[in-house]
């Protein structure tokens, strides 16, 4: 009796639903970002599909079939479905985004004020703060107790209607071991017609955890450490003392005037940090602008595309997408990036590694520490003080150098349609600056 072998779609169709369907669990349940899922990595799907067409004509073969691994019609119409399905998804939340009006045509929103009853705490207490969806706000108070009240939004067809929905829901703060919970009570599951507004002051030494899967968080005037989780929404903190922690998915943030180390992770737009005594790290995908300003124990700042550490910032520092400007660095910098970048007033010693970006270079006085820039298929220029002193090696690969500073030994030679640059300028004894590209140009101005 001959054996019928399965369809050989069979694999693969169920291989791609379990994937899909877990893209669109997590999207509903945690928040996940479909669509920078879909930007990123929609050829895995051919890539699989590929893998498993390869896989299946090997056995095909191997079993003495006259075919195997062919693409059937069935495969084609069940992935352009599924990717039409995710797109569908990702269009909707976009829409939500942007036009919540026309989401919800017929309803409206309607507010009903909630207070919990004060609970005395210890002035150092650990509070932390849970909420699945709407606003939250932190400030210090000069009491020795939690303080909580805030607002309940329910979308519905009238008054009556948004009423009975609301009445079961209320705050609580619970203690739990040495510390403090509070999260409202009463919401049914996951219903985004609900969300609940928090408003909550607690002692200025307390220490404050905030988790929030949809809504903007705001925090001030604290004079311990502060901890954020958000899912979706606007992060700001602003005159703290103690150490700032954040991890978001998505959402601007910015936090001003904080005298601790500022720690940013995860996924979001906008982020904006000045005036910080400690160390600002930003260590995930932002999509910007992302500007720090006036950072005293330097910045770290690490993406997919550019790696930037320097020691200490009393200019600026912004990046977006396709640029990164520096000014004013008392210290070191290194950065490795894949954008047109520009840096301005560095004391310390300067390293970049770049790529397809042109990199321009000015000091306001001398440099006194070594200069190296390493690109490729790009420009390079940097601009010096007449008055400098510094050794210099220069490669231009299929491109020119141009320089405006001469002396009897600085050599500038061409071959082959590369260029070469090298000698001393001035006294001899001021740094080493060397700067190396190909399929653009070198550049070496005088300040004007």
């Amino acid at each position: 009796m001959a054996i019928t072998r399965p369809h050989s779609s069979s694999f693969f169709s169920g291989l791609l639903l379990i994937f899909v369907g877990v893209l669109l669990l997590l999207h509903n349940y945690q928040g996940y970002d479909l669509g920078e899922a879909l930007k990123h990595w929609w050829p895995l799907i051919f890539i699989i599909w590929g893998a498993i067409k390869l896989f299946e004509r090997t056995m095909a073969t191997r079993s003495g079939q006259a075919s195997g691994g062919t693409v059937t019609a069935s495969e084609v119409l069940l992935v352009f479905g599924l990717i039409l399905l995710v797109g569908i998804v990702v269009a909707i939340d976009i829409a939500k985004q942007h036009m919540p009006g026309e989401m919800d045509l017929g309803t409206e929103t309607f507010g009903y004020d909630l207070e919990a009853t004060p609970k005395p705490i210890s002035p150092d207490s650990h509070v932390t703060i849970h909420n699945e969806r709407g606003n939250i706000s932190v400030r210090s108070s000069d009491t020795a107790e939690i303080r909580v009240s805030g607002k309940k939004n329910v979308k519905a067809w009238s008054d009556s209607d948004a009423q009975r929905v609301a009445n079961p829901i209320s705050v609580e703060i619970v203690q739990s071991g040495d510390g403090y919970e509070i999260h409202p009570t009463g919401l049914p599951s996951r219903d985004s017609r609900i969300s609940v507004d928090l408003e909550v002051s607690v002692p200025p030494k307390a220490v404050v955890t905030v988790r929030n899967d949809k809504g903007d968080i705001t925090i001030s005037d604290m004079a311990a450490p502060v901890v954020i989780n958000s899912g979706n929404g606007d992060i700001e903190v602003r005159d703290t003392a103690g150490d700032v922690s954040i991890d978001s998915r998505k959402g601007d943030i910015k936090v001003s005037d904080t005298k601790g180390n500022v720690k940013l992770s995860g996924h979001g737009g906008q982020v904006e940090v000045i005036s910080a005594s400690g160390s600002f790290t930003l260590d995930g995908e932002f999509y910007g602008p992302i500007r720090a300003e006036k950072v005293a124990k330097g910045v770290r700042f690490v993406s997919q595309r550019t790696d930037l550490t320097l020691s200490q910032l009393t200019g600026h520092m912004e990046a977006s997408p396709g640029s990164l400007e520096v000014a004013d660095v008392p210290g070191n910098l290194t950065v490795r990036a894949q954008d047109d970048i520009s840096i301005e007033n560095v004391t310390g010693k300067l390293k970049v590694d770049n790529h397809k970006g042109d990199v321009e270079v000015r000091y306001s006085t001398p440099p006194k520490e070594e200069v190296e820039i390493d690109n490729s298929s790009a420009s390079i220029s940097i601009t010096l003080p007449e008055s400098s002193n510094f050794e210099i090696l220069g490669d231009c690969h299929n491109c020119d150098i141009q320089s405006e500073f001469e002396s009897d030994s600085l050599k500038t030679t061409q071959h082959s349609g590369d260029s070469h640059i090298e000698g001393t300028y001035g006294s001899g004894h001021g740094p080493k600056i060397t700067l190396k590209t190909s399929h653009g140009t070198i550049s070496i101005h005088k300040t004007s």
